[in-house]
């Protein structure tokens, strides 16, 4: 239990601090949020979902849109992890933070902008393709193939390509 907490609790951090270091890119209307490649480790790692939705919530007390940011981003990235935890391989595993995020992120921000709905979800969806399938893949093929953190950290095995199971 210690050390799924201190695992939730690593994740949360890197996110966080990612997301600070680069917050020039991590927030407003048009972003990359290089810590959401992170959003694919529920695939993986089913503490991530925590660690993910808490480093979200602190990130975005730093930057961004206010409250409704901190509520409604958060909640994006608990919902988008949760059904990428559930996905059954690691290619549609990238598809619920590119949608999720796509809908609700890209949706308030419309409002708080006054920019067009389907530009600012083309805008977020863009983006965040971009950022799971470009880096969240390859860091999940990466961490999968790693025999350390195979061994400790994972929960899902890779037992053929494209093919994974419950340890």
């Amino acid at each position: 239990m210690i050390r799924k907490i201190a695992l939730s609790a690593l994740i949360a951090a890197l996110y966080a601090g990612i997301t600070a270091v680069l917050a020039p890119i991590s927030f407003g209307p048009v972003q990359f949020r290089v810590a959401e490649a992170m959003t694919l480790l529920p695939f993986l790692i089913p503490e991530a979902i925590p660690g993910l939705f808490v480093g979200c919530l602190l990130s975005n007390f730093l930057g961004g849109f206010g409250l409704i940011d901190v509520v409604l981003g958060s909640f994006a990235t608990l919902l988008a992890a949760w059904l990428t935890s559930r996905m059954p391989n690691l290619r549609l595993a990238a598809a619920p933070p590119v949608f999720v995020n796509a809908l609700i992120v890209g949706g308030y921000l419309a409002v708080i902008t006054e920019m067009p709905m389907i530009i600012s979800m083309a805008y977020i969806g863009f983006s965040q393709a971009v950022i799971c399938f470009a880096l969240g893949i390859p860091l999940c093929k990466f961490l999968s193939r790693a025999k350390a953190v195979n061994s400790r950290l994972l929960s899902k095995k890779e037992i053929a390509p494209g093919v994974w199971v419950e340890k």
